[in-house]
C-alpha cells in the first residue's frame, strides 16, 4: 500500500507529541514503502543534520530493522557499541550524534507498517515512562492508519457502479459502524471529519433520502443506531463506543423518539430510509 501525505502527517504529529511528553531531544520515523521490505525514514523532529533523512531501514538490520522483524519495541543504551543489533546504519546515527535510541513498531492487522524512534545524545538508559510514551505514540499512528484503511475500503464500495448487494451490504454496514466508532476516538480533528464524511457518503449512497439534518439525530445517536443495525446489544454498543450502557439506552430512546419508531429495529429502518445508515 502506498504511503500518502496524510499518513506521513500522522507520523510527524506523533513524533512531536513524543518529544513534548518525554523531553527527548530527537525523534524520527517512517512507514513501510509499498512493495518493499523496508522502512523509509521520512519524518525528523529535533535533528541537527539530515543524515537520517530518507534512510531505508531493511527488516532485520539495525535497531529499526530488528523492531520490524520482531514486531516489538527495542532499545539500546549506546547504539554504536551495542551487541544487540547489526550496524549497517552507524555512520548516519553517529553523524547525528545519537547514543541511546529506542524504536517501537507501528503494527496494523499484525503487519508492521512503520517504526518510530526516540533518542538521546548521551549514553544512558531510557526508562519505562519514555518507552510507554513511545508505544502510545505508535498506537496513535496505528489508529490513524486503520481509520484511513477503512475509509478507503468504504469509498471503494460507494464508488462501485452497482453498489454492494445482499450479504455484501452487511459487511459494509459492519465496517460503517466500526468506522464511526473509531472516528470518535481519533484526536486529529481533520482526520475525524474526513472519516465521518466517508460514513455520510456511504449512508447516502445506500438510501438517498432526506438530509440528516432534517431528522435531527446527534452524531452519538447515529453511532448507537449503527451498532444496533449490525446486531449489537446495548452492552456491546457501549463497549465499542466507550460509553456506559445507560448512556447508550438514553441515546437509543432519543433516536427512536425523533424517528417516530417504537422499537430499536424500526429506528434502524427509519434511519436507513433517511439516509443516515447504509
Amino acid at each position: 500500500m502506498a504511503v500518502d501525505a496524510a499518513e506521513t502527517v500522522q507520523v510527524r504529529s506523533a513524533l512531536v507529541r513524543l518529544r513534548r511528553v518525554t523531553g527527548l531531544p530527537v525523534a524520527f520515523g517512517g512507514l513501510v514503502e509499498s512493495g518493499r521490505p523496508q522502512i523509509r525514514i521520512s519524518e525528523l523532529s529535533g535533528t541537527a543534520t539530515t543524515a537520517l533523512s530518507s534512510l531505508a531501514v531493511v527488516s532485520g538490520s539495525g535497531l529499526g530493522g530488528k523492531v520490524t522483524a520482531l514486531a516489538r519495541p527495542c532499545a539500546v543504551t549506546d547504539y554504536s557499541a551495542s551487541r544487540q543489533i547489526s550496524h549497517e546504519y552507524d555512520a548516519a546515527v553517529a553523524t547525528e550524534g545519537l547514543r541511546s535510541v529506542l524504536a517501537v513498531p507501528v503494527v496494523v492487522r499484525r503487519r508492521v507498517r512503520g517504526v518510530l524512534y526516540g533518542a538521546l545524545r548521551t549514553a544512558q538508559p531510557l526508562g519505562d515512562r519514555t518507552l510507554s510514551a513511545a508505544v502510545e505514540a505508535a498506537r496513535d499512528v496505528e489508529q490513524a492508519l486503520v481509520a484511513r484503511d477503512e475509509a478507503r475500503s468504504l469509498l471503494t464500495a460507494v464508488r462501485e457502479p452497482s453498489g454492494p448487494a445482499g450479504a455484501a451490504w452487511e459487511q459494509v454496514r459492519e465496517a460503517h459502524g466500526a468506522l464511526r466508532a473509531l472516528a470518535q476516538r481519533v484526536e486529529d480533528v481533520a482526520l475525524r471529519a474526513e472519516l465521518l464524511d466517508v460514513c455520510g457518503r456511504l449512508a447516502g449512497a445506500a438510501s438517498p433520502g432526506p438530509a440528516a439534518g432534517n431528522v435531527g439525530l446527534s452524531p452519538r445517536e447515529v453511532d448507537v443506531l449503527a451498532c444496533v443495525a449490525v446486531g449489537s446489544t446495548n452492552a456491546a454498543a457501549a463497549e465499542r463506543l466507550g460509553l456506559r450502557p445507560e448512556t447508550v439506552k438514553g441515546y437509543l430512546r432519543s433516536a427512536m423518539r425523533k424517528l417516530g419508531a417504537h422499537s430499536r429495529w424500526e429506528a434502524v429502518v427509519a434511519a436507513r430510509r433517511a439516509g443516515l445508515l447504509p
